[in-house]
């Protein structure tokens, strides 16, 4: 299977609860640069649920890597991807040569946010995942999206209503309990020794800059930018600045490659 060995992999990892759908302003600028894999998740993109816990997810995207022909590869992750980038760090760190961590964090739950998410599993278990639109979606997003009238920001708040709809009901119940029992990252920070970039919206509020910015730091030599005019889907909401700067840090590590 030689055709399938890649040339400058990159493999995005997108936020819960929607799909790979959220990439295309990243995918549209670094196709035909890097060898791309957008993986929908358990229960996201039309696949199956499946185990309630990050692990598992990181043993199945490791299998699928060897198949593609990705040996190594850059993880991006974005919240929930994000969070998968760890797992995948901490069980299979030699399949990484850079990771770019947007919009998320290395701290768990605590309780009370263990708490929320069973309920709303059991909800979106009861309701359907109508019930994430209306309150979980404008929380993603920041102010100056939400307000605007341009028709593109109006794309991005349709396109996130669309993708929570189209996601599968017992799929997000089980990535809420999989968020819930996730490990706390914060102990992998230290010993993280391949290039990594930070990125975080200025308005977000669900993974705030604050704890990107303790992040960076517990992170050596690793990169650190705040995406203006953008909330928790930074990629989104400003592609053109999330886009240069993944850009830029892709060139640095696959410069002599």
């Amino acid at each position: 299977m030689d055709w399938l060995i890649a040339s400058k992999p990159v493999v995005l990892l997108h936020a819960f609860p929607f799909n790979p759908g959220m990439w295309l302003p990243q995918i549209a600028e670094l196709d035909g640069r890097y060898s791309l894999y957008a993986p929908a998740l358990p229960g996201f993109g039309g696949r199956e649920p499946g185990p309630a816990n990050l692990q598992d997810w990181a043993g199945e995207l490791n299998d699928v890597l060897d198949y593609l022909g990705f040996q190594e590869a850059v993880l991006v992750g974005l919240s929930m991807g994000g969070y998968l980038a760890f797992r995948m760090w901490e069980l299979f760190p030699d399949r990484i040569v850079g990771l770019v961590l947007a919009d998320t964090r290395a701290q768990p739950d605590d309780e009370e946010g263990k708490k929320k998410r069973a309920e709303l599993a059991a909800r979106v278990r009861a309701e359907g995942t109508e019930v994430l639109v209306d309150d979980f979606v404008p929380a993603v997003l920041s102010k100056s999206t939400l307000a605007s009238s341009d028709e593109g920001k109006r794309a991005v708040v349709r396109s996130l209503e669309t993708w929570v709809r189209e996601a599968d009901p017992e799929g997000v119940a089980r990535a809420l309990e999989a968020l819930a029992g996730r490990p706390d990252s914060r102990p992998l920070l230290s010993e993280i020794d391949v290039p990594t970039l930070i990125l975080v919206g200025e308005e977000d509020t669900l993974t705030p800059p604050e704890d990107a910015r303790a992040m960076a730091a517990a992170i050596p030599d690793s990169e650190f930018l705040i995406i203006p005019g953008a909330g928790h889907m930074a990629n989104l909401e400003n592609p053109m600045a999330f886009n240069t700067a993944l850009l830029g840090f892709l060139e640095k590590i696959y410069w002599d490659v």
